[in-house]
């Protein structure tokens, strides 16, 4: 009876948000601003609609992660390699530009605040790595609704995988660094390079022979149920590698793009049409799930209580962002729009943010409390602030781009 009671609380809570978000964007502004209010509202620290026992439930985590997969659907099925080529360098200079260029800045600036106040110097290189994570969430749910189309947002949606990659290769890196200075358990560079790497390899894995197998029906219905039979296996083995982890830290929406990059490139643009006009529902409510457990664990109170440091991991991260999406697209003669516009669209954070901080806290609770504490208070802070904020500009970053609506116009390439 308890598993059904909060069953119906998650009903209540992703309906709620619904409405919030059609109340938004009855002010024009995007829905997933509704959505992250509403799920700050009715969470722990607020209503307690969406409380503990649901957020924490075994299978909330697990129908939570399946949903990411099935959010992975919308950014894997535009990874499409004969449109990817034409662009490959540029993205792919860009994601480096404004992934490193992040977590430089970051690093730098809260390298001197530390040294100037008499702090040790290394928590700025663990804020540099939690700093340069995008959140891919918001920005597509923007894309989703307000149907946007045009250079900045086909260049965001192949970045959301490769910014992914690149943060969780760097963030690890520099845990397994800090790790070795205090002298705790190091991180093994093979254990570092799997779970990088492995949520693409089960994803591409198991999206190849669902291509194979797709490329064989001819119904509609019978590839739809192939389609969502594979992806669900495709969750199941991340759970159960997931489960032999000391934490589980694989990224479920990563193998959900590299699962459906794989198949989409293997089957025809009709076949995939007739997948994706079944799941583009699906995949919307996958989004305010996803967006609710985002939005339900920030203490709005944390906003009160923000100090200087917040306020500069903010400001530097924007900058950040800002400045190394800028240089890789004119470094690559990108179109005006994304040289100016891009980088509004890469500032929602706290998704990641929150699950690398926690990581941060595990390795520094025992032999550097006081980091731990500094680290998660100025994050958790950050991440109150910083999304609301973030969103908002993402949608301003789209509409100076002058790509509000365009997929809906027919606008899509």
């Amino acid at each position: 009876m308890e598993i059904l009671g909060d069953i119906l609380r998650l009903a209540a809570a992703v309906g709620i948000a619904f409405v919030a978000g059609k109340l938004i964007a009855k002010l024009k502004l995007p829905a997933i601003l509704g959505w992250l209010i509403a799920g700050m509202a009715i969470g722990p620290h607020a209503l307690g609609l969406l409380g503990e026992s649901v957020l924490n439930a075994g299978w909330f985590e697990a129908a939570e992660s399946l949903l990411e997969c099935v959010f992975g659907l919308m950014i894997g099925t535009e990874l499409i390699w004969k449109r990817m080529k034409k662009a490959g360098p540029q993205i792919l200079i860009t994601t480096l530009t404004e992934s490193l260029g992040t977590f430089v800045l970051v690093s730098a600036v809260f390298g001197v605040l530390f040294w100037a106040t008499g702090l040790p110097i290394y928590p700025a290189l663990l804020l540099g790595g939690i700093a340069l994570a995008t959140a891919p969430a918001p920005s597509l749910s923007v894309v989703n609704s307000l149907g946007t189309d045009g250079p900045v947002t086909r260049t965001l949606i192949p970045m959301a995988a490769l910014d992914d990659l690149v943060g969780a290769l760097v963030f690890f890196m520099v845990v397994a660094g800090v790790s070795a200075h205090l002298s705790t358990a190091g991180i093994p560079v093979f254990a570092l390079l799997l779970l990088v790497f492995l949520p693409v390899v089960i994803g591409g894995a198991v999206g190849f022979l669902t291509g194979k197998i797709l490329r064989r029906i001819k119904t509609p219905e019978a590839m739809l149920a192939v389609m969502l039979g594979m992806l669900v296996a495709s969750a199941g083995l991340g759970f159960a590698i997931n489960s032999m982890l000391q934490t589980p830290v694989l990224n479920f929406m990563l193998i959900g793009m590299s699962y459906s990059a794989a198949f989409a490139n293997m089957i025809t643009e009709e076949q995939m049409g007739s997948i994706m006009k079944v799941m583009t529902p699906v995949i919307g409510f996958s989004m305010i799930v996803v967006i609710l457990n985002l939005a339900a664990p920030l203490d709005y109170h944390l906003v009160f209580g923000a100090g200087l440091y917040t306020a500069v991991y903010i400001a530097a991260r924007a900058v950040g962002k800002y400045s190394g999406a800028f240089l890789g697209a004119a470094v690559t003669h990108a179109p005006a729009t994304v040289k100016k516009y891009l980088g509004f669209t890469l500032l929602p954070h706290s998704g990641v943010s929150l699950v690398f901080t926690g990581i941060v806290v595990s390795v520094l609770e025992g032999p550097a409390p006081e980091s731990a504490a500094l680290i998660q208070g100025t994050v958790a802070a950050a991440a109150v602030i910083n999304e609301i904020i973030a969103v908002f500009m993402a949608k301003k970053g789209f509409e100076w781009a002058g790509e509000l609506h365009k997929a809906k116009e027919g606008g899509a390439a």
